[in-house]
């Protein structure tokens, strides 16, 4: 604590505003204490951690660095929230893995860095470096929930799946707290989806979801979903009435990769990020960060001026990684298409498709957590389905060729045509890296990266045939609305 009462005030301030989610009052406060007393290690680490709320990434790296320079008792946290913002948000594994090595030197027994270590591995397609560091954790966590469903995903993704299983079936009755058990049991469902046990696999993803049901801070909201869809509609009726900013001279121009979860959107973006003038910019947030600011929405977006648009414009390019063409792959952003087309009016989106009942499959296999609040349910799932169905609909009527289709089942069948047809839209030529074989030094950062790392195959295809009777009334719904699951 400062000894200074002016600077003990200004932080006693700032952590109310902490508290209260204020985080630009937050940080003025910490800013202003610590100009009075810089020796303040909580004071810098909490700095940090309003700034990379607030986005701030460069600054809070400064400032947890700066904490760790004043003596933070438990540095490895601090390093561990570095190596958080170097990997997610700014594209830097390598200096992630060595803030993560670090963060374990100050602390053998730190297991959030030994996860965060393991993930990072996984994401640069190193399985055993990953296992080594998912083991490091069950050697002094024998029963730790996350390293038992990372190393599945791994045995899995490397064809002993059959070894994961009897490994979980031991595990899962031990687990007392339920979160655990959900991710567990999710991890076990997989496991023996893999080796072709269905009845099994879905009973432990059903029991996982109706954990994940039960545990959920907030539902999905159908008419409040309708209502959106309903107000985007409307709100975008035709091309015309959309407001544009100047056209950009950035040397950045994105392409936004979108459309349902698990639909082939990280294999649309692998592919074309081997393309020699695409960089691949993964699941970037600041679309629906600016969307979160934009309130009530999209009435806000709608009354937009130019200049404001201009600014968001400058904003999303700050945060888009390299030069020339740079993916988006935020799979949610086809809500926003509008207001994407607002901001980049030349903008090409490419629209990731798959089998209806493929999709809702797989969402109701993986553990979204509060990310995707509708996956714990197939009629849930079902539901947003039919709502995403009528606003892409309504998009390609407005936007009409800017709005690429890329098709997952026709993209594993025959990928020269898919990935082709895909560039042309672009007015990209053809680039036959895209097809090669993938890049091992590529950061994969979502479910899918070890299934993007394996050359394209048809195993998921029509997967969800196996599962038939267990999506009976999901597939009904689908139907009642024009949506057809048969190939």
């Amino acid at each position: 604590m400062p000894q200074d009462r002016q600077a003990l005030h200004l932080l006693t301030t700032a952590a109310s505003y902490l508290r209260a989610g204020d985080m630009a009052q937050a940080i003025a406060a910490f800013e202003a204490s610590l100009a009075i007393d810089p020796h303040q290690p909580d004071a810098w680490f909490n700095l940090g951690w309003a700034q990379r709320a607030m986005r701030q990434f460069d600054a809070a790296l400064q400032s947890y660095a700066r904490a760790i320079a004043e003596g933070d008792p438990h540095p490895e946290q601090a390093l561990l929230n570095r190596a958080t913002i170097l990997s997610d948000h700014l594209f830097r594994p390598d200096a992630a893995r060595a803030e993560l090595e670090q963060a374990l030197r100050a602390n053998p027994g730190f297991l959030p860095a030994w996860l965060n270590l393991g993930n990072l591995h996984e994401d640069l397609g190193d399985p055993a470096s990953a296992r080594q560091a998912y083991d490091a954790v069950l050697a002094r966590a024998p029963d730790n929930a996350r390293a038992h469903a990372r190393l599945t995903a791994i045995d899995v993704a490397t064809g002993a799946a059959g070894s994961a299983i009897a490994r979980l079936k031991a595990v899962v009755p031990q687990a007392t707290d339920v979160t655990d058990r959900a991710e567990l049991l999710f991890a076990l469902g997989s496991a023996l989806d893999a080796v072709g046990e269905t009845a099994d696999a879905f009973q432990a993803i059903e029991a996982a979801n109706w954990i994940a049901r039960s545990i959920a801070p907030h539902r999905y909201d159908a008419p409040a979903q309708e209502r959106l869809v309903d107000a985007l509609i409307a709100g975008y009726p035709v091309r015309g009435e959309t407001r544009t900013a100047t056209v950009s001279t950035s040397a950045k121009t994105p392409i936004f990769i979108c459309g349902m979860f698990r639909s082939g959107s990280t294999l649309a973006e692998t592919i074309l990020g081997r393309h020699r003038e695409i960089t691949p910019g993964g699941e970037l947030e600041t679309i629906p960060a600016i969307v979160q600011a934009l309130r009530p929405y999209p009435a806000a977006a709608l009354a937009l001026s130019p200049d404001a648009i201009a600014q968001l414009r400058a904003r999303y390019l700050a945060d888009l990684p390299g030069d020339g063409w740079v993916t988006d792959k935020r799979c949610d952003n086809f809500l926003h298409i509008g207001l994407i087309k607002t901001l980049f009016p030349d903008a090409r989106i490419i629209h990731t498709r798959r089998n209806a009942a493929d999709t809702l499959l797989s969402t109701y296999f993986l553990q979204f957590g509060d990310g995707v609040v509708y996956g714990s349910d197939l009629l849930e799932a079902a539901h947003y389905y039919v709502q995403y169905a009528r606003l892409m609909a309504h998009w390609r009527a407005l936007y009409g060729a800017d709005i690429i289709d890329l098709d997952y089942d026709t993209l594993v069948v025959d990928p020269h045509a898919a990935v082709s047809a895909a560039l042309d839209g672009l007015g990209l030529p053809w680039d036959a890296a895209c097809l090669g074989e993938p890049n091992a030094l590529l950061a994969v950062r979502t479910a899918s990266a070890w299934q993007v790392r394996r050359p394209i195959h048809r195993r998921s295809l029509h997967r969800w045939q196996g599962y038939r009777a267990q999506l009976g009334d999901a597939i009904a719904l689908l139907e009642r609305h024009g949506i057809g699951v048969t190939p």
